[in-house]
C-alpha cells in the first residue's frame, strides 16, 4: 500500500470513520510533515519501516520501526525522514478532522 512521490510526503489513506483516520504516512529522505497542531485531535505515528525526527511538543525524538509516540490535542507534531532511506509510519488521528463543533 505504500507510495512515495519526489516532490512531497505521500498521505494513503487506509481507512476511516466519522470518528478517526488511518494512514499511511511516505517520506523519501529529506522530507517531512510541516510541525503544526490539532486543538481537538490526538495524532499518533507508528513507525513501520526506517526512522525520522519526530517533533512532539518542544521535543524531538528520533524513532525507528517499531516505535511509537503521540501527539495530544494542541501540541506540534511533525515528522522529518533524516536518514537515507525511506520511512513509513501508520497515522491514526481521532477524532476525524472533518467534524466541525
Amino acid at each position: 500500500m505504500a507510495q512515495f512521490g519526489s516532490e512531497k510526503m505521500a498521505k494513503v489513506n487506509l481507512f476511516e470513520s466519522s470518528r478517526m483516520f488511518c494512514d499511511l504516512y511516505c517520506l523519501e529522505p529529506g522530507q517531512k510533515q510541516k510541525v503544526h497542531s490539532h486543538d481537538d485531535n490526538d495524532k499518533i505515528y507508528y513507525v513501520v519501516e526506517g526512522q525520522g525526527l519526530f517533533t512532539i511538543g518542544r521535543e524531538d525524538r528520533l524513532l525507528q520501526t517499531g516505535e511509537i509516540v503521540c501527539a495530544f490535542s494542541g501540541e506540534p507534531h511533525g515528522v522529518e525522514n533524516t536518514s537515507s532511506e525511506r520511512l513509513i509510519c501508520l497515522v491514526f488521528m481521532a477524532p476525524h478532522p472533518s467534524l466541525k463543533g
